[in-house]
């Protein structure tokens, strides 16, 4: 795993021990970004079940202004705490050992609102529906923010929000479904 693209290209990331995540993958990575970036100019973004930080790192390295990571698996947060040090991005970054729906109040409570929010939690184990309404609900997208889910090829992924449109869908290979939402 690596850094696709920015200001920290190149730069290799260490993947979360054991099997309790699947990284995104390089190819599937870059390919997404150029969707939905393919740079920033500042912004937040919210990494949920953020595994290694991957995705909110190669934001970071994009342009984005601050990453709030968020995932509940002790390596994980181990993980991601490596990578941000080893990147030298600790300063744009907030840590967060959570669930991910407790999460999503904390920042609500905080009154954040973010250009884009990642979405990668293990297959079948996430309620996407759940997840997508919630963040509708809470007003955690600002503008024309993006929600980037990735998901099970068989996946079914709402098309029933209210306040997002489905800007794109792909798959990946037989197992790696990619859905792109845009604040509409």
């Amino acid at each position: 795993m690596r850094v696709i693209a920015g200001a920290k290209k190149g730069r290799q990331l260490k993947a979360v021990p054991g099997t309790s995540t699947r990284p995104t993958t390089d190819k599937v990575k870059e390919a997404v970004f150029h969707m939905i970036g393919p740079f920033f100019s500042g912004g937040l973004c919210l990494d949920l079940f953020a595994g290694s930080g991957s995705l909110g790192i190669e934001a970071l390295s994009r342009g984005m202004e601050r990453t709030v990571f968020v995932d509940k698996d002790p390596k994980a947060i181990q993980t991601i705490r490596q990578n941000l040090r080893t990147m030298e991005l600790e300063q744009k970054a907030e840590v967060f050992r959570a669930d991910a729906y407790r999460s999503l109040q904390a920042v609500k409570k905080r009154e954040l609102q973010f250009a884009l929010i990642l979405i990668d939690p293990p297959y079948k184990k996430a309620d996407y529906f759940q997840i997508l309404h919630t963040i509708e609900s809470l007003e955690l997208i600002n503008g024309h923010g993006i929600i980037y889910c990735e998901h099970d090829t068989v996946a079914s992924m709402p098309d029933d929000l209210r306040h997002f449109s489905i800007l794109k869908q792909e798959n990946y290979g037989g197992t790696t479904g990619v859905t792109i939402y845009q604040h509409t």
